[in-house]
């Protein structure tokens, strides 16, 4: 770290470029320095956005060990605590250091393909279903014991600070973030004479591998959504998850309480 970096990364709407002009120049005011070309050597990165911004900054990023914080100018915001109207306020506490350092886990994935594996990360979730819309089949396993057959949209795998998002949608649990376990959650589960499959999400604990293995007819018409980003493999044989050994730096203020969050995002 040196000369007070400060990273600043932001969406390009017009809410969130009106506030960039102003955060970065009350970062000028008190000594900063400010950048919106992200530099390794800050020492704090500020998200401008919604939730969409600050998953794609970390993502673009490569799940950087600089702490984050979000300023919402979106909607929900459930990482972006930080309102446009109280920046100075913000920047103050920072620079007098009254905040906490709370570190996100993140889910990982090994993708085996006929002739490779891939690992991807994500910071919500991680979704497998089938493309064009179509019902998926797919094998469920926990530390290699078989526990469904599914049948539906597809399954979610989603962290605990990803609980109140795409999963939450889909009747999920919401887990604090400080828990070490994740979540599987079935996506519009198709249960009939044919097909019986779990109709409510299970928490897994952090250590436990679950694995994925689609039927063969969807070995190369799977689609793999990781944080929103879409992939595609050829020849798909498994997925394995479980807690992945990166983590993310987030900044939380005193005045921030996760139940006030809750509340408000929700009721």
């Amino acid at each position: 770290m040196s000369d007070k970096i400060i990273n600043i990364m932001s969406n390009s709407n017009y809410d969130s470029r009106k506030t960039t002009s102003r955060l970065i120049q009350i970062l000028i005011d008190n000594g900063y320095t400010p950048t919106t070309t992200f530099n390794q050597d800050a020492e704090l990165t500020i998200c401008v956005g919604g939730d969409g911004s600050f998953l794609k900054a970390v993502h673009k990023n490569s799940f950087s060990s600089i702490p984050l914080v979000g300023v919402n100018t979106g909607h929900l915001g459930f990482f972006q605590e930080i309102s446009p109207e109280n920046l100075e306020e913000f920047v103050e506490a920072y620079k007098n250091e009254n905040y906490t350092v709370d570190e996100l886990k993140l889910i990982g994935a090994e993708v085996f393909t006929r002739n490779k594996s891939i690992i991807l990360t994500a910071i919500n979730e991680i979704v497998v279903r089938a493309q064009a819309s179509k019902i998926i089949h797919l094998n469920a396993y926990v530390n290699r014991n078989h526990l469904e057959k599914f049948s539906g949209d597809g399954i979610l795998i989603s962290t605990p600070s990803g609980s109140t998002a795409y999963n939450f949608s889909n009747g999920g649990a919401i887990l604090h973030p400080s828990l070490n376990v994740y979540e599987l959650t079935p996506i519009a589960p198709v249960n009939s004479v044919a097909y019986r499959s779990l109709s409510s999400s299970i928490v897994i604990p952090g250590n436990y591998i679950v694995s994925i293995v689609p039927e063969k007819r969807y070995a190369s018409s799977n689609l793999i959504l990781v944080d929103g980003q879409e992939y595609s493999f050829k020849g798909l044989k498994k997925i394995n998850f479980r807690m992945s050994n990166k983590i993310i730096k987030k900044l939380t203020f005193e005045n921030e309480s996760y139940w006030e969050n809750l509340k408000s995002k929700f009721l």
